[in-house]
């Protein structure tokens, strides 16, 4: 076998990291399902309760909120259909609005004009 080059593992077993923190990852206790739900706003507020109430998070549960999201977005890629992306991108919207957080481009114009 080449230096440095991997031994080839069947897809079926190879288990990706990805997969595993989605499965496994004590960041936050998610409602199951909650990323297939449609709407928005109840994913926004499923994510929001449970940053809210889990103790093992490591930042403030804004940020885990949102990153647990996009994480979930980055995961899925190109397999993620437009109409689930332009949802989870609207529950963004919403997990701003519920924490009281400025829209995103509002926050970089303001960090400019500083």
């Amino acid at each position: 076998m080449p230096r440095g080059s991997k031994p080839h593992v069947p897809s079926r077993k190879r288990s990706r990291w990805s997969q595993r923190v989605t499965e496994t990852s004590k960041a936050l206790d998610l409602e199951a399902g909650v990323f297939t739900l449609r709407d928005p706003r109840r994913i926004a507020r499923s994510l929001k309760l449970s940053a809210e109430l889990s103790p093992r998070r490591k930042a403030d549960p804004f940020r885990s909120a949102m990153s647990m999201l996009n994480f979930y977005i980055n995961r899925a890629g190109r397999q993620l259909l437009a109409r689930q992306r332009a949802r989870l991108e609207a529950a963004k919207v919403e997990l701003r609005a519920l924490f009281h957080k400025q829209p995103r481009r509002a926050q970089q114009r303001s960090r400019r004009h500083r």
